[in-house]
């Protein structure tokens, strides 16, 4: 035997004592032994960390890094003598039976080891350890395959055979393309790229998922077509990437804006997305943006707070503009076109396996952001239909039938769908227009195009009626300016309070984690319960869907975040109050309780005059709302500020 093999085969051994992997494969072996299933093939996974390889021996850990499969044959060397010298397994023969699979737990943190697909040149004829990151848009059903051989399996009794899944991702940073308005986006072709996981991987994806994996890339080919694909060897989950700071403007402004709970949310709304519309105009919808923006999630959670918009308006151009420039200010802000499908489809897997493959689509790539589906009106009845059920139960079922995809049986899978949905209407398309009629309730707005289920399963619906009133020559002004010249920032303060600002703001406060106080607790419950009693007649029960106590909690809890704060006073529930009950009147009419369409902003914010005007107005809807529940709340005690 060489000599420099026998000193490698040494360090390995050495390798394996120090780092506890030889008394794992130990402790792996005495399950073969015991089992009393023949095997023709020992397979064993073995840890390395390369770089404390590569301390006890550089010729090992090079080899580990740049020739895993002659690096596998060492450690198979080692393995079968330690089996055979400590009579580990009996049933064992020859060394060619013991299979060792090789498992890095990380690479160097070099350019060199790391595959990107957006990159050149790329090398796919290595057969080394790359470290690359996607986002999984399709994943195909697991089917068998010979270890061994690596060639598809029929018969599913064979002992030789495990697992295999086969995985389409795209590269993180072509998820822009997917978003609409995005400044100085560059024109791409998106290439997704295949990756195989095998045997305990298996599974161990999910669709809208963002993954860092190690593996080695390689070439298929597929009749004519050659393919670029991965056999994964390890997978982690990426972790949010977040900031931790604010710019020092909005940190300033909050100071500024300390002596009231409502000051600071009201001007980041007042001058929010400036570079789309003027400040001062679309308050209300902007603030709700806000609030919708920061209870995005980038966690990978079953109980994360949703907050869907529905907004009408007779300017939907602008709505667009707005909601789109707004969705791109999180990671996972997407556009959806109209011509694709909003939630999982079903195909068959295009590399000729014949098994079925699910493809993510809109709502799954929104995963933990969000999905902007620009008009309602534009989509198909049916469409429109699986969108309530999605709003409603935060699943989606995708049916696979067995015979035509090859399997005996047909299946059922049920995915989460865990991102906020944004859509409009058009005010004139949707409706006769908006008039008052003898008949209609004083407050409702006349959707009768569109299902009132669908209406309630939206947490806000929103009314924008700033055109209605008169024409806003800030407005006009504005969209003049951007004709003339697009880059140009038109207001000083879009200079102050740049888009990257904002970005940041929302990371920071969407991973603030709040809690209610029991006064805040109380009031959300006092006035849920008491709108509950004054919505409800004997013939169609309560107005007030099953979702809305969830609503009010999830919208106080993202004002208290974009106020920067981690406890939920009642300031916040007011807000949360008048948003919702804005939102009930445009759906069901207004109730004894009643609240202007503008209550939120009642008052151009101009000056620091017009803020303690707002603040005054906003105390007097605190004390309507405590005697709204002591009134129609009964058996529930709200602290008042005289007690």
């Amino acid at each position: 035997m060489r000599p420099d093999l026998l000193k490698m085969k040494e360090i390995a051994l050495i390798y394996l004592d120090r780092s506890g992997g030889l008394q794992k494969f130990v402790d792996d072996c005495k399950q073969y032994n015991d089992s009393k299933q023949s095997y023709a093939v020992y397979r064993f996974i073995i840890s390395i960390n390369p770089s404390d390889i590569a301390e006890l021996d550089a010729a090992l850990g090079n080899q580990i890094l740049h020739k895993p499969m002659k690096a596998a044959q060492i450690f198979q060397s080692v393995c079968f003598i330690a089996i055979k010298t400590l009579s580990l397994i009996e049933q064992l023969q020859t060394e060619a039976q013991i299979n060792i699979v090789l498992k890095p737990t990380h690479l160097p943190p070099l350019p060199s080891y790391v595959l990107s697909l957006c990159e050149f040149p790329l090398d796919y004829i290595s057969q080394r350890f790359y470290m690359s990151e996607g986002i999984v848009i399709a994943m195909g059903t697991v089917t068998k395959y010979t270890q061994g051989a690596r060639f598809l399996c029929s018969e599913e009794t064979c002992p030789f055979s495990e697992d295999k899944q086969l995985v389409e991702m795209i590269d993180a940073k072509a998820l822009s393309a997917f978003q609409g308005y995005s400044n100085n986006k560059p024109h791409f072709r998106i290439q997704s790229f295949t990756v195989f996981l095998r045997d305990e991987l298996s599974n161990k994806m999910k669709i809208g998922n963002r993954y860092r994996f190690i593996g080695i890339p390689a070439c298929i080919q597929n009749c004519s077509q050659f393919t670029v694909c991965i056999e994964v060897n390890s997978i982690q989950l990426c972790s949010p990437e977040g900031t931790s700071c604010i710019s020092e403007n909005f940190k300033y402004l909050l100071s500024l804006t300390s002596s009231s709970c409502w000051r600071f949310t009201a001007m980041l709304a007042t001058i929010f997305a400036s570079q789309v519309v003027p400040p001062g105009t679309y308050n209300t919808l902007k603030l709700s943006i806000l609030l919708s923006l920061v209870q995005t999630c980038d966690r990978d959670r079953e109980t994360a707070d949703y907050l869907d918009l529905l907004i009408v308006t007779s300017d939907t151009l602008i709505a667009d503009r707005l909601l789109n420039y707004s969705a791109c200010l999180v990671a996972r802000g997407i556009r959806h076109p109209a011509s694709n499908d909003i939630f999982p489809t079903v195909s068959k897997d295009k590399h000729g396996t014949g098994t079925a493959s699910i493809q993510a689509c809109s709502a799954l790539l929104a995963k933990g952001g969000i999905c902007f589906i620009g008009d309602l009106l534009s989509h198909k009845k049916d469409k429109l239909e699986l969108l309530q059920s999605v709003l409603e139960s935060r699943t989606t079922t995708v049916f696979i039938p067995g015979k035509k995809y090859g399997e005996d049986v047909d299946q059922q899978v049920i995915l989460p769908i865990q991102t906020s949905f944004w859509t409009f209407v058009d005010e004139d398309l949707s409706s006769k227009k908006y008039v008052q009629m003898d008949n209609t309730l004083i407050g409702k707005l006349d959707l009768s195009s569109i299902a009132a289920n669908l209406i309630d399963a939206f947490g806000l619906l929103i009314h924008c009626n700033e055109l209605s009133c008169q024409p806003p020559l800030p407005l006009f002004d504005h969209i003049m300016k951007k004709a003339i010249d697009p880059e140009e920032a038109p207001y000083t303060i879009s200079q102050q309070f740049r888009t990257q600002d904002y970005e940041e703001l929302i990371v920071f406060a969407k991973n603030l984690h709040v809690e209610l106080s029991s006064e805040a607790e109380r009031l959300i419950h006092g006035y849920y319960l008491a709108s509950r009693r004054v919505r409800t007649d004997s013939i169609h029960g309560s107005k007030l869907s099953t979702s809305a106590l969830k609503i009010l909690v999830s919208l106080s809890k993202a004002h208290t975040k974009l106020s920067l704060r981690k406890k939920v006073r009642e300031e916040d529930v007011l807000i949360a109050v008048l948003l919702f009950e804005s939102s009930l009147t445009l759906k069901h009419g207004a109730s004894v309780f009643c609240v202007a369409p503008n209550a939120v902003f009642p008052f151009d914010l101009i000056d620091e005059n017009t803020l303690q005007q707002r603040d005054v107005y906003l105390m007097q809807c605190y004390q309507q709302l405590l005697q709204f529940i002591a009134t129609y709340g009964p058996g529930t005690h709200v602290t008042t500020s005289e007690e």
